[in-house]
């Protein structure tokens, strides 16, 4: 992975900050991507280069697609960016029956359509190398489905088919894509949502996930000998489903 550059959406996060850290020190030129958290991913940032490692944190809305390109095509000037890791996305929950139109739109705009507007630029350079990763991060909502989730599910259930399709597609190129579905992982996003009884009740592991755990599987798939694996969904959620 020597001097290859990755881009970690959602950087800033718990499970984006383990990745970025743990891409780094596979030896990558990782950028670390924050929208609102630019703070957070700086510190990610300082974090890696610490420990040896190069970062730097680079801020854009994934929603704006012509946003995006700018940025994206400004990093290519620079040379290919053959890792990705989408890790970006936002909870906004209710039950569907309550939903407002923007709770909908906003969680598939950042999952989904920030998908496009970060992959889409990457695909030719990356191409060019013949030489790839994508990675992106979806849920267990996404698969057995939750209550309050709808939007949630919908979006990231949907990088499981285009994660399918783009495999397909660039294959051949020497790119692999893939999609890693965590269950409850401890960090910001769940907060203190789970207590220890409910925990050893829909986790059969009985514990929360590490966002370590989570970089442990996604820098496998970043890896060169992660090279026939293309176009799965792998769960990691302590036997959850």
């Amino acid at each position: 992975m020597e001097n290859r550059r990755a881009l970690v959406t959602g950087g800033s996060g718990d499970i984006g900050g383990a990745i970025a850290r743990a891409l780094a020190a596979d030896g990558c030129d990782v950028l670390v991507h924050a929208h609102g958290g630019l703070e957070r991913a700086q510190a990610v940032v300082e974090a890696i280069v610490a420990a040896g490692g190069r970062a730097r944190a680079i801020a854009f809305d994934l929603v704006d697609g012509e946003a995006a390109r700018a940025v994206l095509e400004a990093e290519l000037a620079h040379g290919p960016i053959q890792v990705l890791v989408h890790n970006a996305g936002i909870h906004d929950d209710a039950p569907l029956a309550g939903m407002r139109e923007e709770q909908w739109r906003r969680v598939i705009d950042v999952s989904l359509h920030g998908f496009f507007h970060v992959v889409q630029p990457l695909l030719l350079p990356m191409a060019r190398t013949r030489w790839g990763r994508i990675v992106s991060l979806s849920s267990v909502a996404a698969v057995l489905g939750n209550r309050g989730q709808a939007n949630y599910a919908a979006a990231k259930s949907a990088l499981h088919g285009a994660t399918r399709s783009l495999a397909r597609e660039m294959a051949s190129r020497g790119i692999t894509v893939n999609v890693v579905a965590p269950g409850v992982i401890a960090g910001r996003m769940i907060g203190d949502a789970f207590d220890e009884a409910q925990l050893k009740a829909i986790v059969p592991a009985g514990r929360a996930g590490k966002p370590e755990e989570v970089a442990a599987l996604v820098r496998f798939l970043c890896s060169d000998a992660a090279g026939y694996v293309n176009g799965q969904v792998i769960g990691i959620n302590g036997g959850m489903g």
